[in-house]
């Protein structure tokens, strides 16, 4: 794409960008982290992975979906706007591109660098005579036994490859004795063990200060011709196959929603082939062998390389070189609220708000919170939505605790998020069994809010104590994910808040909100009314801005409102990690509308969005990406900060995102680095030494 952004006649209809290119533009960022020097050398690695698991995600949705609408009749594909095919054939085109660019960076930058800090991805010719003898023991003893290969002959009808697992492709020619032509030439393939071996990698035995490691891949090509002898050439190839992930459900009123999804989580594993990737090197006959029998076409080949599967890389032996990782950032105790445990947190959230900041603080105020509510005699209901937990979730044991206790426990259980429906239907029966109410979602909608709702009796009365988050309640992604968390007691909020919840309960639709901005009912309504009062002071020369912190901005209708608001004066500063459909700068049309993306050790998971209300700035965080799916199709939540100095502190994280110099890029990935002269600022960075430096002594 030119750098210059296309300058449409005054009459033209809004230049979009499209969805599919934006996302592989925001991907390319994660790998530009990988490229990056000044990235420690293992966290690059690191970056290598969620590139490759992106990609993969990418392939199981994205594609799958345009493969299947491009089998659509012609009159409904024209329906679309974009060909579907069109598409497909430029996405893969630009994966394609990516692709390259990730195995130079990995075989061209990170191998020789790793070597340089005396680190040794090893192959199988790479081994000493006493490396090779170590490795056929461990063979021998660690994995041999995990091994199951299935042959592809005659016999075999059909061979189904689970979905994201490598496997290997063994091709033997030349029995050693001869045999009648049938064996003369075999084809087998065998999963690789990953899981059941403990990991991806293999560590060898240092060698003074040099360490070594292999692939397990690699492991089974050294001894491959001891589970053959018969044969005189052995050649292992690497494949993986890629399904489809849309569970493609139709979320009617009636009918048993659970059951669907259990339903449509074991079709998955049978889903369409989104790709195969195979190893280049890979004899014909034996991709031929396994094209036959998986029934694979020619559309669905990716060439790859000789290793499948990067994501593994998470798991990449450190060595204990922590000079090439992040120096550690430990969670910082919240200033406001009690670090003690057997302090009461529901006293504190009493007095005023306070905003939590992960992963720079700690999520165990959270647990705890439902801990203290489990045993307080006072308490008398807990609610709350569960959009993804943790597998092994202490807020769900909390809750379970409190319903245990006697408390009246509602849990909102979303059971479309998508590649954690497994674990949310393992919670939510094992709180049903326990006595909690648990409510499968809403028909038609997804719930994607993050709330809590406790209710407590005080002086004869009940009064409710909330949380409102961006992120879910999950520990595990709290520690690498960034968002943000409100406790309050404000009634403003939690007589709202528990509003959602009689919804919930009830179906039955809520009346207007006067303080949370709630979709699908109102949620789109309302934004565009503060932009129209943005607009309305612009064209009457009064300051007017609109700063907007967004995963995903993608609604056509929200990027024409914004488009207008350019046009009439007002400035618009958006700050969008991942996809962008509105093209920024373009003359007469969003000259006013500048655009970044922030990719850095965290991934950033918070939505703001500030008015700039003629002085009087409003401030909301929010659930909610600007993408039609949230505005239309699930039940969100933003929350205005009413407290002060709450307030304060967001808009001083949010400019420090907007001052980053070191880590943003522009819509086209341009790093937006200032001049030498001016101070260097890396917004994580600098939010952490921030909230270190406010934390209570």
């Amino acid at each position: 794409m030119p750098h210059d952004a296309p300058t449409p006649p005054p009459s033209a209809e809004p230049t979009l960008l499209n969805r599919e290119q934006s996302w592989l533009t925001f991907n390319a960022r994660v790998l530009q982290e990988a490229q990056n020097p000044e990235v420690p050398l293992l966290e690059r690695l690191k970056f290598l992975a969620i590139f490759s698991s992106n990609l993969d995600e990418y392939f199981k949705v994205r594609v799958a979906t345009l493969r299947r609408l491009q089998n659509l009749k012609r009159k409904t594909r024209a329906k679309l706007g974009d060909d579907p095919a069109e598409q497909l054939q430029q996405v893969l085109a630009e994966v394609g591109r990516q692709q390259e660019v990730f195995g130079d960076t990995f075989r061209n930058q990170i191998l020789p660098e790793l070597h340089r800090q005396h680190i040794h991805l090893v192959t199988e010719h790479d081994l000493s005579a006493e490396q090779r003898q170590w490795v056929q023991e461990y063979f021998r003893a660690r994995v041999q036994d995990l091994l199951s290969p299935i042959v592809l002959d005659d016999n075999l009808h059909h061979l189904f490859l689970k979905d994201q697992v490598t496997y290997l492709v063994v091709y033997l020619t030349g029995h050693v004795k001869g045999k009648k032509d049938a064996d003369e030439e075999r084809v087998l393939v065998l999963e690789l063990p990953t899981k059941r071996h403990g990991g991806r990698f293999v560590q060898l035995p240092d060698q003074g200060a040099e360490h070594y490691v292999m692939f397990l891949d690699d492991v089974v090509r050294c001894c491959a011709h001891e589970l053959f002898p018969k044969y005189q050439t052995v050649e292992v190839s690497s494949i993986k196959m890629s399904r489809d992930a849309e569970l493609d459900i139709q979320e009617e009123v009636s009918g048993n929603l659970l059951a669907k999804i259990k339903s449509s989580l074991q079709k998955r594993e049978t889903g369409y082939p989104a790709r195969l990737l195979y190893d280049p090197t890979m004899p014909k006959p034996a991709l031929r062998a396994v094209m036959q029998k998986t029934g694979i076409g020619k559309d669905e080949l990716v060439e790859g390389s000789r290793y499948h599967n990067f994501r593994d890389f998470f798991g990449f032996p450190g060595f204990g070189l922590k000079e090439l990782q992040y120096p550690p950032q430990n969670a910082l105790p919240h200033p406001s609220l009690p670090r003690a445990k057997e302090e009461s947190l529901l006293a504190a959230v009493a007095q005023h708000d306070h905003l939590i900041h992960y992963p720079y603080q700690s999520f165990d105020y959270v647990t705890r919170l439902i801990k203290e509510a489990a045993k307080d005699p006072a308490v008398t209901e807990v609610s709350i939505t569960l959009y993804r937990v943790a597998g092994k979730s202490e807020v769900a044991k909390a809750l379970l605790k409190a319903a245990k206790n006697g408390k009246r426990v509602t849990v909102v259980v979303e059971l479309k998020a998508r590649f954690d429906e497994e674990s949310n239907i393992r919670w939510a029966e094992k709180l049903e069994r326990a006595g909690a109410v648990v409510i499968y979602g809403v028909p038609e909608l997804k719930v994607h809010a993050k709330l809590l709702l406790i209710t407590r009796q005080e002086d004869g009365a009940p009064r409710h104590y909330a949380y409102l988050s961006t992120g879910n309640f999950n520990e595990d992604t709290s520690h690498v994910y960034a968002d943000h968390g409100l406790f309050t007691a404000d009634e403003r909020l939690t007589t709202e808040v528990a509003r959602i919840f009689d919804f919930f309960r009830s179906r039955e639709t809520p009346a207007p909100f006067g303080h949370l901005l709630v979709a699908p009912f109102e949620l789109r309504q309302r934004l565009n009314h503060l932009i129209d009062v943005e607009i309305e002071h612009a064209r009457a020369g009064q300051e007017a801005y609109i700063i907007l912190k967004l995963n995903a901005l993608q609604d056509e209708g929200m990027i024409r409102k914004l488009y207008e608001a350019s046009q009439a004066g007002v400035r618009v500063e958006l700050l969008i990690r991942g996809i962008s459909c509105l093209i920024p700068g373009a003359a007469g049309q969003s000259e006013n509308i500048q655009q970044r993306g922030l990719v850095d050790r965290y991934l950033e998971h918070a939505r703001v969005y500030v008015f700039g209300n003629g002085g009087q700035e409003r401030i909301y965080v929010a659930s909610a990406d600007w993408m039609s799916r949230n505005l239309d199709r699930r039940v969100e939540v933003a929350f205005p900060l009413y407290d002060p100095d709450v307030r304060r502190e967001v808009r001083h994280l949010l400019d420090l995102q907007r001052q980053d110099n070191q880590k943003s890029r522009d819509w086209q990935n341009q790093y937006l680095r200032d001049g030498a002269e001016e101070k260097p600022v890396r917004a994580q960075q600098a939010t952490y030494e921030y909230l270190r430096k406010k934390r209570r002594k």
